[in-house]
């Protein structure tokens, strides 16, 4: 029997945004708007560490883009994904098949009044690119970088035998950190100490505070203070706006997206994001390390009816990178709803009609993707309709990202856990490499010879021409075939804020731009 979704609605309960507007009494008046200050309801929240090469956490990295400054920056458009933009880079150029050349922007200090040099970029890229560093698989590789002068480097990748070309998209995404900093490798921790429009001023909690950098490169902004208030529950994060409690907030639920570009005094941004969205498979553990079993589940899941219940917030995706990344495209024999295929595989895997399987725990979580409650509980029905024994786990977001990751034994909890995978550029390899090489692998496990030589001939590639044609017909039909994970959708990002702020940029993974940002 197929589960439908109105059979699937209609066991389950929502509370409405209607009827939890009247509840007046939940409204905590501590975040009240002070002159000038814009309090961000935010979704998620920062680790213990400010070494942005720590971690790979999609809202710290929203956070730190308000602190560090890149050397370019992407917008990353529908229209015009590649586009690159100065930021502390003006210039740019490839100089041979190993070397990019950057001419850095003068008069930029860091936030403790130290002047950013070449030899800060150095520090930073040559740091992070170790691959002792957690964030390690952010980078093509490592790096060495050469100091021409005060305003001039070179990014050479000769000695580990990759082009530099891998560069191109990835500086917009990896922030420059002080060449002091990086030193000391425990100030680095305590406070970020960037370039950016806003610098830090301390964490009280579940709060953290910044205001406007006076000298800032681009002129300090309209806006003197930014708190960051972590509120994981959706509906509070709607109260609060509605209430003039927060003035911005973020991941809202489809029905409040809809409902709030109808309230007075609100208005909404719905935008394509470089997430998508994935269940991936433990790969080196039973019954995943199996491709047929992994196969099954894609194939035992209807994509179309959890776009239906994700709704605003989703867009259709047979690709496991999303529309905005380079080299996107739609994966021919994307692994489609096929029940008869998946009883096929299971009993081909040994396990016929599921029979033998061990209980199968799926992780998700509640309160900062949309929808992962209400879809995880329609994707468990549908798995074992197909005699898949699961066991959905429903975690908070800080609890959901302490089981995320593989730990020291290579292995991580669960079976199955469902994750955004979200880079601010246009670089593939940001999503493929740390999920799907070996070396990294970072929440699957997967290892697994033949995506690591696909991964590493589209890395190899001496020409974006030639590596758009390797990405399209060979690693990401590879990768599908594969399947240590499938993509359900493409996130689309909804957002609110009071119609009195104005001038917000939103970059389609997750930071924002407050530098044109003021209150009218």
């Amino acid at each position: 029997m197929k589960t439908t979704r109105r059979k699937f609605l209609a066991g389950s309960t929502a509370v409405g945004i209607a009827g939890a507007i009247g509840t007046s009494a939940l409204f905590n008046k501590a975040f009240a708007q002070a002159s000038n200050t814009l309090i961000f309801a935010a979704a998620g929240t920062v680790t213990g560490s400010w070494d942005p090469s720590s971690h790979t956490v999609a809202p710290q990295i929203t956070a730190e883009g308000f602190v560090f400054g890149r050397l370019t920056r992407c917008p990353m458009t529908p229209d015009n994904p590649g586009e690159i933009l100065p930021d502390l880079a003006v210039s740019w150029s490839q100089l041979d098949e190993h070397t990019l050349e950057y001419k850095l922007r003068e008069g930029v200090t860091f936030h403790d009044g130290k002047p950013f040099t070449a030899r800060d970029v150095k520090a930073t890229y040559e740091y992070a690119s170790d691959p002792s560093r957690p964030a390690s698989a952010w980078y093509p590789g490592r790096v060495d970088v050469e100091v021409v002068d005060d305003h001039t480097v070179r990014l050479n990748t000769a000695k580990y035998g990759y082009p530099a070309l891998n560069f191109w998209y990835v500086v917009s995404f990896l922030p420059i950190l002080s060449a002091d900093d990086v030193a000391n490798p425990e100030t680095l921790k305590q406070r970020p100490n960037g370039t950016g429009a806003y610098q830090y001023v301390s964490t009280n909690g579940d709060q953290i505070n910044f205001q406007a950098f006076e000298n800032y490169h681009g002129g300090k902004p309209a806006i003197d203070n930014l708190v960051w208030a972590y509120v994981p529950d959706a509906n509070t994060r709607v109260l609060g706006l509605l209430n003039g409690q927060y003035h911005l907030t973020e991941r809202l639920e489809p029905e409040q997206y809809v409902s709030l570009s109808n309230e007075a005094g609100i208005k909404t941004d719905r935008s394509l994001s470089s997430e998508n969205k994935y269940l991936h498979f433990r790969c080196n553990k039973p019954p995943f390390d199996d491709v047929r079993v992994r196969l099954a589940v894609c194939h035992a899941i209807d994509r179309s009816q959890v776009l239906e219940v994700v709704g605003e917030a989703g867009q259709a995706s047979n690709c496991h990178i999303s529309p905005v990344k380079f080299g996107f495209t739609d994966v021919a024999g994307y692994p489609e709803y096929d029940p008869a295929k998946a009883q096929a595989l299971l009993a081909e895997a040994g396990y016929p009609n599921g029979q033998g399987l061990p209980e199968i725990e799926y992780i998700t979580s509640v309160g900062f993707y949309p929808k992962t409650r209400e879809y995880g509980e329609l994707i468990a029905a549908m798995l074992q309709e197909q005699g898949f024994p699961i066991k959905l786990t429903t975690l908070e977001p800080a609890a959901w990202e302490e089981q995320l990751y593989r730990r020291a034994d290579g292995q991580g909890p669960g079976h199955i856990i469902d994750v955004g995978w979200i880079t601010g550029s246009p670089e593939p390899d940001l999503v493929l490499r740390p999920n799907y090489y070996s070396q990294f692998a970072l929440v699957n496990g997967i290892s697994d010879a033949e995506i690591d030589a696909s991964l590493d001939k589209e890395r190899g590639a001496t020409t974006t021409e030639e590596r758009l044609t390797i990405l399209q017909t060979e690693t990401l039909p590879l990768i599908a075939a594969k399947a240590p994970s499938i993509s359900l959708f493409s996130s689309v990002f909804l957002r609110a804020m009071t119609d009195k702020l104005d001038g917000v940029f939103f970059f389609p993974n997750g930071p924002i731009d407050l530098t044109q940002a003021r209150f009218v």
